[in-house]
């Protein structure tokens, strides 16, 4: 598997980027991924690139909203080749169509939103919630809508989102396995458990098939396992916990 890779967003609450990206590379992550202000604004672009320099960190991937790559591709483009970004995600949609129609046609405007990026040398993918899994009817799901578009993008699979959606990530690793980019690796807590955490886990420490996950994802050749927690109450335990659980479950690096 490729080295592990840190969502800078489970720390967000916790002090500024620099100080998180030297524990980081501390607890032995080889690489990170942006989101939103840490990588959209030119200023705070070269910024980030001078403290991943520092680290010895890369940023091979990074969050990015659908407005910033419809209304200033260019600015995007400028900020991942400072940051030296090969995939931007497309990580989140506030206003959400209803119905299939409508998620065939956002997959056409973010395929067409995304063509200067292509024409920079970058990858242009989609990160899905729960939302993005229900049943529209007929087995239809807005994911599957989403990558249908021409030009196609690319996935990073949640596979915590898929656990929440009440489907197995293992399947969904195997339905899109020629789609998938990267892979979110979020663990789920018991039910009851974890309510201060939003209900989510330290990697290996709640209730998804980790075994099962991993050798599906073996099979894929995704290039990038990205360890998330979206609102931990210790981001130092939450990292320490993850890459150790990893490790332990002979993941290698």
């Amino acid at each position: 598997m490729p080295p592990f890779t840190y969502q800078l967003y489970s720390s967000r609450k916790f002090g500024p980027v620099e100080a998180v990206l030297r524990r980081v590379a501390d607890l032995g992550f080889a690489r990170v991924e942006g989101y939103g202000a840490l990588v959209e604004i030119p200023q705070a672009a070269d910024s980030l690139a001078l403290a991943l320099e520092e680290t010895g960190l890369t940023m091979p991937t990074a969050h990015i909203g659908l407005d910033q790559v419809e209304e200033t591709p260019a600015l995007v483009i400028s900020a991942a080749q400072t940051l030296g970004l090969e995939t931007v995600v497309i990580p989140y949609l506030e206003d959400r169509p209803a119905d299939a129609q409508g998620w065939s046609a956002l997959g056409a405007r973010v395929a067409h939103a995304a063509d200067p990026l292509r024409a920079a040398g970058l990858t242009v993918g989609w990160h899905n919630h729960d939302f993005e899994l229900v049943d529209l009817g007929g087995e239809q799901r807005p994911l599957d809508l989403l990558l249908a578009a021409d030009p196609p993008l690319v996935l990073e699979l949640d596979v915590g989102w898929v656990a929440r959606a009440g489907l197995d990530p293992a399947a969904w690793v195997a339905r899109h396995r020629s789609k998938l980019a990267a892979v979110h690796l979020k663990d789920v807590a018991a039910p009851g458990a974890n309510g201060a955490e939003d209900g989510w886990a330290d990697l290996g420490h709640g209730t998804l098939d980790w075994p099962g996950i991993v050798a599906a994802l073996g099979t894929t050749g995704v290039g990038h396992w990205v360890m998330e927690h979206d609102n931990p109450s210790d981001d130092v335990r939450f990292a320490a916990n993850s890459i150790t659980a990893a490790r332990a479950m002979n993941w290698g690096e």
